[in-house]
């Protein structure tokens, strides 16, 4: 009986030419936009969307993973489609909350599979605020330890300490809240994620445009970039539910004064320009800014991209 012995060859990805985000920041101002997957099957507006950032000069994608607790499309399948059908580089949340550990791993060996490599790790928000009645929440890790664990698989080894063959190669942000009344203990956990090997910062929204200072002088302790996070309001509706009702957003009574006065079309102008406000502060101290998608409405990030140019000129030229 002859035995034929193959010699089989590790499948290594075709290198990713694209220049890379943390360099890009260093030199310009750069954009990541966040688009929620949808909770439905029609994903393709969500693709044209990205089509539309692209060609007004976004330089990412970010996707949430089932932000509130709320059930959404894959942000791994829907990311890994941007990516292919636009060029657009997409960053990922990844929650600690509906995956265990094998879980995350498998998650993240797929990403790597499919050329993604920008996560953003996140603890996640519990199950019980959601749309699924008995959902339960894991939370094998949290956020630190899944940096940890993330910057170990780059090292070529799993949680357990196996062995992976090759390394992975991602670059890993970290969620930053501002919006505290002691910005101190912010400071900390943000200390303690770099020191696992956090790389890049995003902030929640801000509406108040002396935040952006108060955001510098934070980061100078860090030699890290930080995406300050813009988000614009569609509505006085609006503007009071995410200030009384979502973790980690608080918007000033002079802010949802200023929507008070505007309906329809006309509050969407307004939020526009509060927006472009604290967008035009934010670019006198950082290059990263991350614009967060109200209720799909993509175009009102391709306008604030678009006012910002002259901005982005004016200080960086």
């Amino acid at each position: 009986m002859i035995k034929h012995h193959l010699q089989i060859k590790p499948v290594r990805r075709p290198r990713d030419r694209r220049p890379k985000l943390l360099e890009i920041v260093k030199q310009r101002p750069t954009f990541i936009v966040e688009l929620d997957p949808p909770r439905d099957l029609q994903f393709e507006k969500i693709i044209a969307g990205a089509r539309e950032l692209k060609a007004c000069g976004a330089d990412a994608i970010t996707m949430a993973d089932s932000s509130l607790g709320i059930t959404r499309m894959s942000n791994m399948a829907l990311g890994h489609l941007v990516q292919d059908r636009t060029g657009l580089l997409p960053i990922l949340h990844m929650s600690c909350r509906d995956r265990n550990l094998i879980g995350i791993q498998a998650e993240l060996m797929g990403m790597y599979a499919l050329g993604i490599n920008y996560v953003l790790a996140i603890t996640g928000d519990p199950a019980k605020f959601g749309d699924q009645p008995g959902a339960t929440s894991v939370y094998d890790l949290n956020s630190f330890n899944l940096v940890r664990m993330i910057k170990q698989m780059n090292r070529g080894v799993s949680f357990s300490g196996r062995a992976m063959g090759q390394g992975t190669h991602f670059t890993v942000g970290v969620a930053f809240n501002p919006n505290v009344a002691r910005i101190e203990t912010q400071v900390r956990r943000l200390r303690k994620k770099l020191k696992y090997g956090a790389d890049f910062v995003m902030t929640q929204p801000i509406y108040r445009p002396e935040q952006a200072k108060e955001l510098a002088r934070v980061a100078r302790e860090f030699d890290i970039p930080f995406f300050v996070g813009i988000m614009p309001l569609v509505s006085a509706r609006n503007a009071e539910f995410l200030h009384n009702e979502v973790p980690g957003i608080e918007i000033p009574g002079k802010v949802r004064e200023r929507m008070r006065k505007f309906e329809g079309e006309k509050a969407r102008e307004e939020g526009i320009r509060i927006a472009h406000e604290i967008e035009q502060e934010v670019l006198a101290y950082f290059n990263g800014i991350y614009l967060i998608t109200p209720f799909k409405r993509h175009e009102m990030c391709v306008q604030l991209i678009e006012l910002a140019r002259p901005v982005a000129k004016l200080n960086y030229s």
